[in-house]
């Protein structure tokens, strides 16, 4: 296991800057009681020297085999549970739901959040906005018909956008997160961006920088050291910086709709949570401040994973030409010319399993989000206590051997039974599970399948002449493909 020449650096100026203060004050006592094993902690870095930078998913993973499916490890001097494969990890967050439903303190995301919003808050915070989350993205359209036509209008306008290329190489990116940041955003604002518009362009910038920023080694020293890291490095304001921007796009929106709202013609998430903010009195969960991180949350989140799941799509199609060519000769014994519609993907069990499979396979989200005790709980012999950082990693959950034969490559079959039909797998989990299980994940699903099967009854991906195809995954806070063109060559339909 290695580590990048920056951590290296970093870590070893942490180490001369508090190894005095170390001896002199002597280690923190351990005031938590049979927490599970773990690898020994150096003093003040704790167990960071032995993470992999550019993998740290990895290298969690790997250690379960040595220390169990769940132990301990110390980020600097924080202690962090990490629960790994299938079973554990639902035990966790499934078994014990509500003693695993809590969200640590990170300072990074703390930069972001402040405690508010629907992703990263905790306590009556978080359940009253994911209460009011569901049932409003429900009130307009989520698994919906409604939907299903704005997503099937959008993949018409990808569509023209991806054959503008004509056949030459380009890089999906930016078209693909436009597209699904476009439904989320006809929700959020009753608005859709042209793909080239500037003010879409400036958010899907910030959006997908500060997601490669806050998952890499800055933030991960950041959150470690921040006291230090804040006068050795820039990362806390570039995220600033970045959240700013985001922050002032949403606060003009909301306060030009508040002019025009009216209780009784709702027209979006943003106008419903402004009428009950006038309903709630006193106001303590519906101000302006929860509003501007909640639809930054969705937004995010609404746009991020779906769209990086596209791009790890028709790269594997790209890569895997006899696997693309399966699924294209089922669309069109089941849809032919027609639209897809979400109807089409219980009679495409080929289809249905590849997309399972990319998800799979792309690992999209390896760490899973940040989890915390909501009080002192006995976990598989261990007393963790209320407030402990844990991190159920969804990795070790997708890779599970005992649940994928070819857990390390990409196998369609994982989810087909020998007669061709689709098999639904309980180690599938890629929206997590439990209270924290992803709010978006009906619209998630939706939007993969009408997405996907439109793309590829359209075009035939390949890779540019003479390049070879990388599946190395660029990591961040989500994991995507590394910067990469194809060629969409159209078909006859």
């Amino acid at each position: 296991m290695s580590v990048s020449d920056p951590i290296t650096l970093v870590l070893s100026i942490v180490l001369c800057f508090f190894v005095a203060l170390f001896f002199f004050y002597g280690r923190k006592r351990n005031v938590y009681h049979n927490l599970p094993p773990g690898p020994r902690p150096l003093p003040i870095i704790g167990n960071l020297h032995i993470l992999d930078a550019k993998k740290p998913y990895q290298t969690l993973h790997e250690l379960s085999e040595k220390y169990g499916p769940v132990y301990t490890i110390h980020f600097g001097e924080e202690k962090l549970i990490i629960i790994c494969g299938y079973d554990a990890v639902k035990d966790a967050l499934v078994n014990h739901a509500d003693e695993f439903a809590g969200r640590p303190i990170v300072p990074v995301i703390e930069l972001v959040s402040k405690g508010l919003g629907v992703i990263f808050s905790g306590d009556e915070q978080w359940r009253l906005m994911r209460r009011f989350t569901l049932s409003t993205l429900r009130d307009f359209g989520m698994g919906r018909e409604s939907i299903e036509n704005k997503i099937s209008e959008e993949s018409n306008c990808l569509v023209e956008r991806f054959r503008s290329y004509k056949g030459e190489p380009f890089d999906d990116a930016m078209s693909l997160n436009a597209a699904v940041a476009n439904i989320i955003v006809s929700i959020l604002l009753s608005h859709r961006f042209d793909y080239d518009d500037p003010t879409l362009l400036k958010l899907l910038n910030i959006i997908t920088d500060s997601i490669k920023l806050m998952g890499g080694a800055k933030a991960m020293l950041y959150n470690a050291y921040p006291t230090m890291m804040r006068w050795c490095s820039d990362i806390e304001q570039t995220v600033i910086r970045n959240v700013e921007e985001m922050h002032a796009f949403v606060r003009e929106t909301f306060t030009n709709q508040k002019k025009e709202l009216d209780a009784n013609d709702q027209r979006n998430f943003i106008d419903a949570f402004l009428v009950k903010q006038q309903e709630e009195n006193p106001n303590l969960y519906f101000t302006n401040e929860n509003l501007t991180v909640l639809v930054t949350d969705l937004f995010g989140a609404g746009m991020e994973t779906t769209a990086t799941t596209l791009r790890w799509g028709l790269l594997l199609m790209t890569k895997y030409p006899e696997i693309q060519k399966k699924v294209q000769n089922e669309i069109e014994k089941v849809i032919g010319s027609a639209e897809p519609q979400a109807i089409h993907r219980k009679q495409m069990p080929y289809t249905d399993a590849v997309i399972h499979e990319i998800q799979r396979f792309g690992n999209i989200l390896p760490n899973n989000l940040p989890h915390a005790t909501t009080q002192d709980v006995n976990f598989r012999g261990y007393l963790l206590p209320k407030g402990i950082h844990v991190i159920a990693l969804l990795a070790s959950v997708l890779y599970d051997k005992n649940h994928f034969v070819k857990a390390d490559e990409f196998y369609p079959e994982h989810f087909l039974d020998s007669s061709g039909n689709f098999v639904r797998k309980e180690a599938f989990m890629p929206f997590s599970a439990g209270k924290r299980s992803c709010a978006g994940e009906n619209l998630a699903k939706m939007e993969l399948f009408m997405f996907f099967t439109k793309l590829l009854q359209n075009f035939t991906f390949k890779a540019p002449p003479g390049e070879k195809l990388d599946l190395t995954p660029i990591v961040g806070l989500t994991i995507g493909p590394l910067p990469h063109k194809i060629c969409a060559v159209p078909r006859e339909t």
